[in-house]
């Protein structure tokens, strides 16, 4: 874990400020000090580990955004690939005339017929991969070098008869619109022709994204410093009994403000992007609202205390009240990490030890 000197004061502050009036209210006195007007029970000072973590809000999505639409001759669309609906390398995407757009794998689009006597390039390449993925080359007789090659009109022709065309039709050719290369398999988000409407070349036909899951934060400018891409993080999603792990991929650069209800302007955010993988039988959410923990310094071995323990100082700073046999006195201390996970912050402070006991709320 890397050290980034995340000391969680901005952190403590805030929770701190924002804890029930007893906490803000109080103020040091001689020790040893009357007790507080509220519940309070005591917690112990415990010396462990800690991490800085802390909770931002963000929303579970799928990455990417696509529009596919139609290179085949223009007439009318006869079938279209449902909303929700995941589309995998070699299956249909979409229908016009009855002539099916199949989904393979690959970043070249396709902008040409594929035949023998093609000149060579990377959207040959890229179509003899697929044809090798998808099993049609069982004699391994094609060599993925972007030659469109025997081998390769035998294997489309071996594709053609598995998906029924007749015989006719097994020509070993694929005109320009039958296949579409995107990065990998979909997920339809909206159709943009109904069957029965009409699409010539050029025509949008579906609007989709990748199948795979990302997290989207809006994160406060102040912690973009903190974190940083690679950087793992925890993803609470609803209808999970655990959290999951994700991975920081990208963090933006350029900041906006928001506006808040009451018509001010919000902190300054950049974009923050976390992949994740969910867990068979997960619920299919998407612009699920989600909690993100950011995992941020740690230290080890140092004094811990719940940070409802902490007092606001009478001259700033704070403290926490030790309660012994001799009574309850305040002690004050220097917070440190703060795991918003676990309501802990690293204390230290002299007078303070591992094993006292220290005033909390009692909930």
């Amino acid at each position: 874990m890397r050290g980034r000197g995340w000391t969680g004061g901005a952190a403590v502050l805030a929770v701190a400020a924002g804890l029930v009036g007893w906490a803000v209210t109080r103020r040091p006195a001689a020790a040893p000090v009357a007790g507080p007007q509220v519940r309070t029970t005591t917690a112990p000072v415990a010396r462990g580990d800690v991490t800085a973590r802390v909770q931002v809000a963000g929303a579970l999505g799928f990455d990417g955004a696509y529009t596919v639409v139609s290179r085949l001759p223009g007439g009318v669309v006869t079938a279209v690939a449902a909303p929700g609906t995941a589309v995998v390398r070699g299956a249909d995407l979409f229908a016009v005339g009855g002539v099916p757009a199949v989904l393979l794998y690959g970043t070249t689009p396709a902008y040409r017929d594929f035949a023998l006597g093609m000149s060579d390039g990377a959207d040959v390449q890229q179509l003899e991969q697929n044809l090798v993925e998808l099993g049609l080359d069982p004699q391994h007789a094609i060599t993925v070098d972007g030659h469109f090659t025997d081998a390769t009109a035998t294997a489309i022709r071996r594709w053609q008869k598995a998906r029924g065309r007749p015989v006719a039709e097994r020509t070993g050719q694929l005109p320009l619109g039958q296949i579409v290369f995107l990065p990998g398999a979909l997920r339809v988000g909206e159709a943009l022709v109904q069957p029965g409407g009409s699409a010539g070349p050029g025509a949008p036909v579906l609007s989709a994204s990748s199948t795979a899951r990302v997290v989207r934060v809006a994160l406060t400018a102040s912690r973009q410093a903190t974190v940083h891409a690679g950087d793992p993080v925890q993803v609470s999603v609803p209808g999970l009994n655990a959290a999951v792990a994700g991975t920081v991929r990208e963090i933006g650069t350029v900041a906006t403000v928001g506006t808040e209800s009451n018509g001010q302007a919000g902190p300054a955010t950049v974009p923050m992007i976390v992949t994740v993988t969910l867990p068979p039988g997960a619920p299919v959410l998407d612009q699920a609202p989600v909690q993100v923990s950011i995992t941020g310094a740690q230290r080890r071995g140092v004094l811990l205390v719940p940070v409802t323990a902490l007092l606001a100082g009478a001259g700033g700073g704070y403290q926490v009240a030790v309660v012994d046999a001799a009574g309850r006195r305040l002690v004050t201390v220097q917070p440190g990490l703060f795991d918003e996970n676990a309501g802990t912050v690293e204390v230290s402070g002299e007078g303070l030890a591992e094993g006292a006991r220290v005033e909390v709320p009692a909930s």
